[in-house]
């Protein structure tokens, strides 16, 4: 085991090297720019556009139902479990580069929430079917189909080995286990290993649940994000602000140490530029693992909004990266910071986050804490396991040609991937979800930068028709889509 995840570790660091860092940095800084500033010009706009849904809009789900869906495959487990390895790994600066990403990651998001609606499909049964596959097609031409394709691997690989099953699963059951068998007292022998019964029965209970949430489709997936997500933030931003009020003092210090470990200050002499290289690797990895700016998924669940405007959906997509990164992930990094945490021996994952809030909230029962933290990671994770079956479904139905039997056996090996998770090590799950993460993200990166023209286009006509109506979205001419901009060579 230990010399399948050297080469894991081989691979991670080969692909998540500083051309990839570049690629993604480069692609936000660029959209950024061309599209002047938009994700923060327009900020409150998108928040306003979030809670308000378009009427009749085509498509099979509202823009906040769609929000949902993407926003249940990125607030998971990396909120809590991700940015703690990235700050054990790569140091408190990790947390600077997760933010920098961030940001530019908003225009990014933007990007891609624009081009999936532009791009879309909407079949004569309302069915819609969008994403970077088809921007790539339809807006880079024919001649690209092969990196759309590449996508679309990548993509189904990603759902069934990485964000969607693997590292969730194993943190809930880690964080379950914890709670109700921290001892593992109680321990059944698998696979030559030794279990909690906890854990088995933790991943039985979840493959069930999971199975029939997905029997329903995108619809039932929707609608269970609708409520979970909405509560499971609140619950949590209100328990991490309540951390950092009751440890207000120590907030100026740990904003120090995180921007000196992101520029290398705090290395040992001589190690200032492998401190930086390490915490941007593990900050932007980690970053995209949990927001997915660049990463070509969102768009996926943009395409079904009911929308007739390609800018309005960008505008909503880009509050996911907002509301994932600057809002929640931070919460979690600075209460790590905060009471020093990531400092902690032997603890690694989910154990890192609950230690900082045991820490940080003495008044608290620590089994009260735990429990909440439990809940959290066990609700975060159900969420993203459902929203990343839909991406993975959706990159088979375009790789496989719309063969929805094909859809119906993932749909069931994906079931079984959440049985299994539980017995795979933390390292080795975390590796393999990065590399696939990097995998899918060139190809996406490529198209957003090509097509960039394009939605500079779609977003310099959009706000002329808003312009024109005085600021009136009910009152704007329609948009007018001859799709000459598409290319069939």
């Amino acid at each position: 085991m230990e010399a399948f995840d050297s080469i894991l570790g081989t691979i991670d660091d080969f692909v998540w090297g500083v051309p990839l860092m570049v690629l993604i940095l480069f692609g936000g800084l660029l959209l950024t720019l061309r599209l002047k500033g938009l994700q923060f010009s327009q900020l409150g706009r998108a928040l306003r556009y979030m809670l308000k849904n378009e009427k009749n809009g085509a498509g099979e789900v509202s823009s906040f139902g769609a929000l949902c869906t993407a926003l249940s495959a990125t607030i998971g487990t990396g909120n809590i479990v991700g940015v703690a390895t990235a700050i054990v790994a790569g140091g408190p600066g990790a947390l600077f580069w997760m933010w920098l990403a961030a940001l530019f990651g908003m225009a990014t998001k933007y990007s891609e929430g624009l081009l999936a609606v532009k791009y879309r499909t909407i079949e004569k049964d309302n069915h819609v079917l969008g994403g970077p596959f088809y921007y790539i097609e339809r807006g880079m031409g024919l001649r690209w189909k092969w990196l759309a394709k590449l996508f679309a691997f990548f993509g189904m690989c990603v759902g069934l080995f990485g964000i969607g099953t693997f590292t969730q699963v194993n943190s809930i059951s880690s964080a379950i286990t914890g709670f109700f068998d921290p001892e593992k007292a109680n321990t059944v022998s698998l696979f030559g290993m030794d279990y909690s019964i906890v854990t088995i029965i933790g991943s039985l209970v979840l493959a069930v649940l999971v199975g029939l949430v997905l029997i329903g489709g995108l619809r039932r997936i929707a609608g269970v994000s609708e409520r979970i997500i909405p509560a499971m933030v609140v619950i949590y931003v209100g328990f991490s602000i309540l951390l950092i009020g009751a440890n207000i003092t120590a907030l100026p210090a740990a904003l120090v140490t995180i921007v000196q470990s992101a520029f290398g200050f705090q290395a040992a002499a001589g190690g200032m530029l492998g401190a930086i290289i390490i915490a941007m690797q593990k900050g932007i990895a980690r970053g995209i693992f949990s927001n997915e700016a660049g990463l070509g998924s969102a768009p996926i669940a943009a395409a079904a909004a009911k929308t007739n405007e390609p800018v309005r959906q960008g505008l909503i997509s880009m509050t996911g990266t907002f509301m994932d990164t600057i809002v929640v992930c931070s919460m979690t990094g600075l209460a790590i910071v905060m009471t020093g945490a990531y400092q902690v021996p032997g603890l690694e994952g989910a154990a890192v986050t609950t230690a900082a809030f045991q820490s940080g909230l003495p008044f608290l029962s620590g089994d009260v804490v735990a429990f909440i933290m439990m809940l959290c990671l066990a609700l975060f994770g159900f969420t993203t396991i459902l929203g990343w079956d839909y991406y993975g479904e959706r990159c088979l139905e375009y790789f496989s040609g719309g063969s929805m039997k094909a859809v119906q056996v993932y749909r069931w090996l994906y079931i079984a991937a959440v049985f299994i998770g539980p017995y795979m090590t933390v390292s080795a799950v975390w590796t393999i979800a990065d590399i696939f993460n990097a995998c899918m993200a060139v190809p996406n990166m490529i198209a957003l930068i090509v097509l960039s023209g394009v939605v500079v286009k779609e977003t310099k006509d959009y706000f002329r028709r808003l312009k024109a109506a005085n600021g009136i979205e009910e009152d704007m001419a329609p948009r007018v889509d001859d799709h000459s901009d598409w290319k069939s060579m």
